[in-house]
């Protein structure tokens, strides 16, 4: 049982790192086998619209892209589970998530009704997301609806709803004396990360068991 988690952050130690992390360990203490891949350790673009994936002489599913990213898109069909992460950057994923998604995502649909995915197997998966504004901001704004998309294409490419984890109002520097920063409480932000941070990161090791546990059913 391989669990694959991709984490589309730049701060891979951060809160979006920290939780990610916690999914892995709970999917580690059903013996699953787990690997944490880093977006940002990678050299790669976004989808090219060559449309190479939807040739009828070609290959399905095979994005014609050579890059850092390439080897990582053939990994995940061995996968069992796919986990992803990324922080909240102007009221969408990371541009490093978003690349990775257009072309993980692009590559396994093919333009036909009847056949959605190309992806080889129906898998369980999670997305974790982490954000700066509190959750009362997220509902004012709308803008669970700009993450919806990517959700249906990831329902609709592993066959499965992914388990949602949504991170709000985390704690953004180390240090606020150092960085302008007045629109927002530290204190708030320091209460935040001591009372629901843990919260959080016990609800993403409960994620990791769970969807363990889902895959071994199936086996």
């Amino acid at each position: 049982m391989k669990v694959i988690a991709i984490n589309g952050s730049p701060r891979k130690n951060w809160n979006t790192g920290t939780l990610i992390n916690k999914v892995l360990e709970g999917a580690k203490s059903e013996n699953a086998e787990i690997e944490l891949i880093n977006l940002y350790n990678l050299e790669y673009k976004g989808c090219i619209s060559c449309f190479h994936c939807k040739r009828k002489d070609k290959r399905h599913g095979v994005c014609a892209v050579d890059d850092d990213l390439s080897p990582i898109l053939e990994k995940l069909k061995e996968a069992d589970a796919i986990i992803f992460a990324s922080p909240i950057y102007f009221a969408n994923v990371s541009s490093g998530m978003s690349g990775f998604l257009e072309r993980f995502l692009f590559s396994n649909m093919i333009y036909s009704n009847e056949i959605p995915t190309v992806f080889p197997k129906k898998i369980p998966s999670a997305f974790i997301y982490t954000m700066n504004i509190t959750e009362k901001q997220m509902k004012e704004f709308g803008l669970k609806e700009n993450l919806k998309l990517f959700q249906y294409y990831i329902y609709r490419i592993l066959g499965e709803k992914s388990k949602l984890l949504y991170a709000y109002n985390t704690y953004q520097f180390s240090d606020y004396d150092k960085y302008e920063s007045s629109m927002f409480s530290e204190e708030e932000k320091a209460k935040n990360k001591e009372e629901q941070f843990p919260i959080d990161c016990k609800k993403a090791f409960e994620i990791g068991v769970n969807i363990a546990k889902s895959v071994m059913k199936k086996h």
